[in-house]
């Protein structure tokens, strides 16, 4: 057991250093030989593990994923206010972006060109998106004339902008700019007789 324990700590920390030099480095330029020596094993002990830095990649992108499922709550029952929950999740996504290096190396390794990878995170997230407003729209608390597919358009753009323009200016993932653009957004959204209660910008 307590070898299959270190098996464990080993592969996690070399997903997180993997994590912390594609997202310092970018795909291309990352080395093997970089990626072990930040997580302190030897280039045999991360072969054991990850055959090839793309393989790194994928255990990156899977984690991202999973990460990112919880942070948008997919497995939890529906709630009675989908665009309290977009905007709930959208500052969840944003100071998970701050926090944690993986999933915000899972979102750059999307952006990359050299890397063609399983998982499509933006996606997911535009996805997930659309499906929350659709269930607004279904409720009737979008606003006449708004439909979700025109909403989601918008709403992705610009939080995967604010996550493409956070990896060089954490500003830009900053709570007080996320509600700035929410305070901005939803007036155009919700209908006026149903407003999004207060306390979620």
């Amino acid at each position: 057991m307590a070898m299959q324990e270190r098996a464990v700590r080993t592969r996690t920390t070399l997903i997180r250093s993997a994590a912390e030099i594609f997202d310092a480095d970018g795909f291309v330029a990352a080395s093997i030989s970089a990626i072990s020596t930040r997580a302190g094993v030897s280039g045999g002990a991360l072969h054991f593990h990850f055959p090839s830095k793309g393989a790194l990649a994928e255990a990156i992108e899977a984690e991202a994923e999973r990460r990112l499922q919880l942070i948008t709550g997919r497995a939890e029952e529906p709630v009675d206010c989908p665009l309290r929950t977009l905007v709930d999740a959208s500052h969840r996504l944003f100071d998970q972006l701050n926090r944690d290096i993986v999933l915000r190396a899972g979102f750059s390794l999307g952006c990359e060109a050299a890397w063609q990878g399983k998982v499509d995170l933006h996606a997911q997230w535009k996805d997930w998106i659309e499906e929350t407003l659709v269930s607004a729209a279904d409720r009737g608390v979008l606003a006449d004339g708004t439909t979700a597919q025109d909403a989601a358009t918008v709403v992705a753009a610009s939080t995967v902008g604010f996550e493409a323009l956070g990896r060089k200016n954490p500003e830009w993932l900053s709570p007080q700019r996320l509600g700035r653009f929410w305070r901005l957004m939803l007036p155009c959204l919700e209908r006026a007789e149903v407003p999004l209660q207060k306390g979620t910008t």
